[in-house]
C-alpha cells in the first residue's frame, strides 16, 4: 500500500511498537473499526519515517500516539478521540469526550504515558502483524 498524508481515504495511526499497551490498542482498533479505514504504523518504522519527517530511534521514549487524517496530524488525547470517532458502537460514543478541555484530557494521556513502560511492560523489538492483519500495516 501507498499512502499520502493528502490523498489516503484512511486514518494513520501511529503507535510506539515496543509498548505492551500501545500494540494491545492497535489490536483493539482493529477489532472494532469495522469500516477498515484505520491503518497502522509504528513510530520506530521506515513508514513514520516517510510520512512524518522522523521515526523514533531505538532508546528513545514517543510521548504521543499519532493520527494522521485528511492531512492534519493529531496527537496525544485529540489523536485517541479521532481514532475512537472510527470504531464501532459504543467504542465511538467516547468522541464526546472533546467537550473537556484539552489540556485536562492531556493531563490525564500524559500521567498514562509516563508510566506505560512501567504498569504494562515493553518488548524489545516491534512486534509483526499476522498474515491475516498485515495489509493494515504501512510497511509491511
Amino acid at each position: 500500500m501507498s499512502f499520502t498524508p493528502k490523498t489516503s481515504e484512511y486514518g494513520i495511526v501511529f503507535f510506539d511498537g515496543v509498548c505492551n499497551l500501545c500494540n494491545g490498542a492497535v489490536l483493539f482498533f482493529i477489532d472494532h473499526n469495522p469500516r477498515g479505514n484505520l491503518v497502522f504504523a509504528s513510530l520506530q518504522s521506515a513508514a513514520a519515517e516517510r510520512l512524518l519527517g522522523k521515526k523514533t530511534e531505538s532508546g528513545e521514549i514517543p510521548s504521543s500516539v499519532l493520527f494522521l487524517e485528511k492531512g492534519i496530524l493529531y496527537r496525544k488525547s485529540e489523536a485517541v478521540l479521532r481514532i475512537a470517532n472510527h470504531l464501532s458502537f459504543p467504542w465511538n460514543s467516547f468522541f464526546w469526550m472533546r467537550i473537556f478541555p484539552e489540556f485536562l484530557r492531556d493531563f490525564v494521556y500524559d500521567r498514562i504515558a509516563r508510566n506505560r513502560y512501567r504498569w504494562f511492560g515493553k518488548t524489545e523489538f516491534c512486534r509483526l502483524p499476522t498474515p491475516a492483519l498485515r495489509s493494515r500495516f504501512l510497511d509491511s
